[in-house]
């Protein structure tokens, strides 16, 4: 029961929650208050009694002082007693209690109600007598309509609450539909924007302009995510295109015409595009798992190594010389070995492809950078043609080319260095296009340095 009544609460409304704490607590509080109310008029009421019971009572024992009889004092309302209680004014018993009496001895006052709705107050002092014998002068009044003034004061003040919380309810209600308000234009514009727009941001500096900006910031990150995605795409489909419809116009052929000689041949072109075809889709499957950041957690590897079993994996005896820049001592950062050979291998590749006699990879590690970590860098040279200005920046970009007719006659898709650059920016790194001192292309590839716990 009490697991379906809070499913059913919070199913509620912001607006409607709000305003029922708001009643509740208002409610809570205001019956508080109303029964202190109550006990403190009441008080009052009979405080003021007390002061005219007191000025009597002091009268009266003044009068026995002076050695007035008590008899002759004696009223119903006007009692002499002993200090046990027993009434030497000839009157009967008054019946008061033991606890009474102590009380009424020591100057305080009692109550005594007399059914069905009477109340007496009485207040007493203790006087001698004459004859030396303590007596106790006992003064009482009647509360007429205490008990009735009281009942009514509760229930008026109970009734105030009530309607008082119900203010409170209605006027929260009313208020947070007003500070919703916002909101709910901010959905209703939400439900129909277009892309490209963004929501209207409030004038003021609170947290609802807070939120309209957050939500552009988010609504900006969505439409570039989705431009990115269906760039992506458009540039996958047509990469992809390329190979697949080489490998059909080829076998139809093949098909046409069933000369072994010819299908030999054929098979072999299909042969080259399947594997260009494969390494597109690795390359793209790669660059799909860097994005939703599924690599595995980093561990120390040794970048002068690896740039050396990259080169000694790269070189070929009848192609350009890789030298190897490198310290003798391990030069370390935290990546996964296999994506620093991704990394390597695209990088080193890549300036092969195009270098005219020697590629020079240099590995080193500087200072201390701001953060209190140093850097280490690997450096690509080659002696090729370069990269013109105007591409360095879009170089790492997915299916950019510096020359569309060689990157396809060399089986590159445009998508090494962009996988390159995401691996390397997803471990903390940076990597940036330069001119080499050889004349050629340099990639800068930057980590931030691991230094292993002693």
């Amino acid at each position: 029961m009490t697991g379906r009544l809070w499913q059913w609460w919070h199913r509620r409304t912001i607006q409607f929650r709000t305003s029922v704490v708001a009643a509740a607590v208002a409610l809570i509080g205001l019956g508080v208050i109303a029964h202190a109310s109550t006990g403190i008029v009441g008080w009052l009421m009979i405080e003021s009694v007390d002061d005219d019971l007191h000025r009597t009572a002091t009268a009266t024992a003044k009068q026995l002082e002076d050695g007035v009889p008590a008899a002759s004092l004696s009223r119903p309302d006007i009692r002499v007693l002993d200090v046990a209680g027993t009434p030497v004014d000839s009157l009967p018993d008054p019946g008061f209690f033991r606890w009474q009496i102590d009380q009424l001895r020591a100057g305080g006052g009692v109550l005594d109600f007399d059914p069905p709705t009477e109340l007496h107050r009485w207040q007493g002092v203790v006087v001698p007598a004459p004859d030396g014998q303590p007596l106790l002068v006992a003064t009482g009044a009647r509360l007429v309509g205490f008990l009735d003034a009281a009942g009514k004061t509760s229930r008026l003040l109970g009734f105030g609450s009530v309607l008082a919380a119900c203010l409170v309810g209605l006027a929260t209600w009313v208020v947070v539909r007003r500070a919703l308000r916002p909101v709910e234009r901010m959905r209703m514009a939400a439900a129909g924007l277009p892309e490209g727009r963004r929501l209207p941001v409030p004038e003021a500096a609170d947290e609802l302009r807070a939120l309209a900006q957050e939500l552009n910031t988010m609504l900006s990150r969505r439409d570039a995510d989705t431009e990115r995605l269906r760039r992506f795409t458009g540039d996958a489909a047509h990469e992809l295109r390329n190979p697949v419809a080489s490998i059909r116009a080829q076998a139809e052929v093949a098909v046409v015409h069933p000369d072994p000689e010819l299908a030999q041949e054929t098979l072999q072109d299909i042969a080259v595009e399947a594997q260009r075809l494969s390494e597109l889709v690795e390359s793209l499957l790669t660059l799909a798992r860097a994005e939703r950041g599924m690599g595995t957690p980093g561990q120390p590897v040794d970048l002068g190594a690896a740039a050396r079993a990259a080169a000694a994996r790269l070189e070929s005896p009848d192609g350009p010389q890789v030298v190897i820049e490198a310290p003798a001592a391990p030069v370390l950062v935290l990546a996964d070995p296999a994506e620093m050979s991704t990394v390597l291998d695209n990088v080193v590749g890549n300036a092969l492809r195009y270098t005219r006699t020697v590629v020079r990879v240099s590995v080193f590690a500087d200072g201390m950078g701001a953060s209190g970590a140093g850097w280490v860098w690997l450096v690509v040279d080659d002696d090729g043609p370069g990269i013109p200005p105007e591409h360095r920046l879009r170089v790492f970009d997915r299916f950019h080319r510096v020359e569309q007719d060689r990157a396809r006659s060399t089986g590159g898709a445009g998508l090494g260095l962009s996988l390159v650059a995401d691996v390397v920016r997803r471990r903390g790194g940076t990597v940036r296009a330069a001119v080499s001192p050889e004349g050629g292309a340099r990639v800068e590839a930057r980590w931030p340095g691991y230094r292993p716990l002693n």
